[in-house]
């Protein structure tokens, strides 16, 4: 009898405690994940998410040299769910299929609660996935519009009234409450779709940034563009027209993005109501970003700057005690590693990446070098990346080079300049070593 009373005073102080704050954790202290997928932002627009740069970047760690290592949608997404780059998980445009397992399968393995809520992978075709506890998602990767999406939510396809951003940030909120009811950490892939197109400013939002000052870099509409590869260097001068559309998707991106901003102090302030806040890892990067009419281009999916360098940083105060800024070079391959890593789960031999644990814990060594590549319309091209200099291969084209400490917005391309000649050797054995496939082709 002794025995019986001891078991129901215990059960029901996990009933009270349930009701109050979730289920208990018990011995379970491995870090819960919050990784924040935008889509399409360019690295230098956290300007206009005030509340995002104070609750997560002002209160981690910025990476200054983050990078993604395939700029396109469904490749960059992949990278970052396998920590593998795209010549080894096959996925090289929006319409291949992801068919190698991904951390979120094996992470759901060890014993955490998951969850994906937006965009998952252009090539899927919106349906619930099991290795998702929770899912909120849509057809392929572009919503028709903003407002009144179709979803499925757990299973269910439906029509949802709103604008997306907030209906994201409701179901977020949602994923929240009923992680905080598990015995158990969580990861939440929250993935809003802006500031992809169509970029649907929010209705409180339009007649905002009217007087906008247009961005016009020395790379804007290049004059000369003759020692670019003919994929760029055919291409015409921007029109009027051509530059009036650029500055209108500069300023409705802008506008997506301020939306998504409001949504993001939500999001903090949920994780302090269940007392998860500073247990919680949160991870913030873009997919890849998009020119804006630098070297003539309104695209994505090429080796500059404005294409594969993106907004990145983690806030976890366990690893980041002091907010500060890296200038180590890093990519979306690392999340994956770090966060096999931190919940106590096998790395798999295909990933690529490195964890950030020990370079957050003060370690001192890193990479020097980062892969870049892409298989866009135009042609094939890879890239050997230092944070320093960047030396590009197009295939059957022109390659080029850019010491990006002199020449920021890559005008000139140094690659037959005499003084480069023994770094672009060094650059070029990097590249071959690294574009080597590691897997066969599914």
């Amino acid at each position: 009898m002794k025995k019986l009373y001891y078991v129901v005073i215990f059960a029901l102080a996990v009933s009270v405690m349930s009701a109050c704050q979730g289920l208990p954790r018990f011995n379970d202290t491995r870090p819960n994940f919050l990784i924040i997928i935008t889509d399409d932002q360019r690295y230098d627009t956290m300007e206009y998410m005030p509340n995002t740069q104070e609750l997560i970047f002002d209160q981690g760690v910025t990476f200054s040299k983050g990078y993604v290592t395939t700029p396109f949608c469904c490749p960059s997404r992949a990278s970052i769910l396998t920590g593998m780059y795209a010549h080894n998980h096959w996925v090289h445009v929006n319409e291949d299929p992801l068919e190698f397992g991904t951390m979120v399968e094996d992470i759901q393995r060890n014993g955490y609660y998951t969850g994906l809520v937006g965009k998952y992978l252009n090539s899927w075709k919106g349906d619930a996935r099991p290795e998702y506890d929770f899912w909120v998602s849509f057809w392929g990767g572009t919503l028709k519009s903003y407002y009144d999406p179709d979803l499925n939510v757990n299973g269910t396809w439906s029509k949802h009234t709103g604008y997306s951003t907030y209906l994201f940030r409701d179901f977020g909120l949602e994923f929240l409450d009923q992680a905080s009811q598990q015995s158990k950490p969580f990861l939440l892939v929250y993935a809003p779709n802006a500031p992809h197109a169509p970029f649907t400013p929010a209705e409180e939002d339009t007649a905002l940034l009217t007087d906008l000052v247009p961005y016009r870099p020395a790379s804007f509409n290049e004059a000369d563009i003759e020692d670019k590869p003919a994929s760029i260097s055919n291409m015409a001068p921007l029109t009027e027209k051509d530059i009036t559309s650029i500055d209108n998707t500069r300023r409705r991106q802008i506008l997506t993005l301020m939306a998504l901003d409001r949504t993001i102090p939500d999001i903090i302030n949920k994780l302090k109501e269940t007392g998860e806040l500073d247990n919680t890892v949160i991870i913030f990067i873009s997919d890849n970003g998009k020119h804006w009419g630098e070297h003539r281009l309104d695209s994505k999916s090429t080796a500059y700057e404005e294409s594969v360098k993106v907004p990145f940083a983690i806030r976890y105060p366990v690893l980041v005690p002091t907010p500060y800024v890296d200038d180590r070079i890093v990519a979306n391959i690392d999340i994956a590693p770090t966060l096999y890593e931190l919940s106590e789960t096998r790395i798999p031999d295909s990933v690529d990446g490195r964890s950030l644990v020990n370079m957050l814990q003060g370690g001192a060594d890193w990479r020097d070098h980062i892969l870049l590549e892409a298989w866009p319309d135009r042609g094939a091209w890879s890239a050997i990346h230092t944070g320093e200099y960047i030396y590009i291969e197009t295939e059957n084209d022109l390659s080029e080079f850019y010491d990006l400490n002199l020449d920021p917005f890559e005008l000139d391309n140094a690659i037959s300049d005499p003084q480069y000649q023994e770094t672009i050797a060094t650059l070029q054995q990097y590249l071959q070593a690294e574009r080597q496939p590691r897997t066969s082709q599914p």
